[in-house]
């Protein structure tokens, strides 16, 4: 099951994306366990960032991975307000670049990577692959 959850944020973000990401995880040959995405803002995320990963930056999402064999469940932390200001900046629309990091942890979850530049590659190649399967 996939749930959102809102903390400090008043958004709301499309219920009728759980389907597609539900969509993702069975591309990915995997099962759904219990997923949460947590949407919040910068604050929030930096805070979580500190306290749990001792990184003092802010990000757009963090993934905590409770997946056991195939099943894939975990937390997943979204900055909305720097998704939003990484549309601006980035020139792309709110909601794909929103799509992109919620397939971004779905992904992680799946056990791809993005700290090498082959695995950045192979992961933005599957988050290209998934927001075009969305429309």
């Amino acid at each position: 099951m996939i749930q959102y959850f809102y903390e400090d944020i008043t958004e709301i973000v499309n219920a009728n994306y759980k389907q597609w990401l539900e969509e993702v995880i069975l591309s990915e040959e995997k099962k759904l366990g219990e997923i949460n995405y947590i949407f919040c803002n910068d604050e929030y995320l930096l805070k979580v960032n500190q306290d749990y990963l001792q990184h003092d930056y802010f990000t757009d999402i963090i993934t905590f991975d409770y997946v056991k064999g195939k099943t894939i469940s975990g937390d997943i932390f979204v900055s909305l307000q720097r998704i939003s200001d990484n549309s601006s900046t980035l020139l792309k629309d709110y909601e794909e670049e929103l799509r992109r990091v919620l397939a971004h942890g779905i992904l992680h979850l799946c056990g791809y990577k993005d700290k090498k530049e082959e695995e950045e590659k192979l992961m933005r190649s599957k988050e290209d692959f998934y927001l075009e399967k969305y429309k």
